[in-house]
């Protein structure tokens, strides 16, 4: 069977975006088994024009997923992550980036509500997973693994592993959040800020390079 390719062009880009906007108000809304019918009226699409450029609800899905989980890494934390490599206090420049991406974090409603609906459709298609497992951690998050690269290579610290580093990152400052959330409960403000602050102290810590030795 002849697979069309992708729609291309500055058209088609924003039907494209017009279509993930509308099936992230729609699965938020009623879930995986909404209809793509109501998915291309929501984006003022045909169905044909939706099936054209995803090919099936669930590679409409993976899209929606993958563009809301890294959404609090827009705008203002892309720049103060962008930032840490020139910082003259990397430590205090850390914990203000760290800061500003979980508020980002906390005051987004749509990406925990997002990760319980994937955890809840998993069963019904694996290929979610797999399409995640096929980027890494670098691929899903640039700004992060862009950030640890600059800091690298300036020798502000010694990553050896860039994936596992960003893993580590995002389990001390941000997967607890989304980890109460999914069980629909919250983390205090100050409980946050220690999460926070003591999280870039453990992360500084163990990359930090190694002190030379006194003469």
């Amino acid at each position: 069977m002849d697979i069309k390719p992708r729609p291309a062009g500055p058209r088609a880009e924003a039907k494209r975006q017009a279509i993930v906007k509308a099936a992230r108000e729609a699965f938020l809304r009623d879930g995986f088994g909404v209809g793509m019918d109501a998915i291309a009226a929501g984006a003022g699409v045909s169905k044909v024009t939706v099936y054209n450029h995803f090919g099936s609800k669930e590679a409409l899905f993976t899209a929606v997923v993958a563009g809301a989980l890294d959404e609090p890494l827009d705008g203002a934390s892309t720049t103060a992550l962008a930032a840490l490599a020139d910082a003259p206090d990397l430590r205090a420049a850390f914990v203000d980036a760290a800061r500003t991406w979980v508020a980002a974090v906390r005051g987004n409603a749509d990406v925990i509500a997002l990760r319980n609906l994937v955890a809840a459709e998993l069963h019904r298609f694996p290929e979610i997973a797999q399409a995640w497992q096929g980027h890494g951690p670098e691929g899903h998050h640039p700004a992060v693994a862009d950030a640890l690269r600059e800091l690298a290579g300036r020798g502000r610290l010694v990553v050896p592993d860039l994936d596992t580093a960003i893993i580590q990152l995002y389990a001390l400052l941000v997967f607890p959040h989304l980890v109460f959330g999914s069980y629909g409960t919250t983390i205090d403000d100050d409980a946050t800020d220690r999460l926070i602050t003591h999280g870039v102290d453990m992360f500084l810590d163990y990359y930090a390079p190694p002190v030379p030795p006194e003469a």
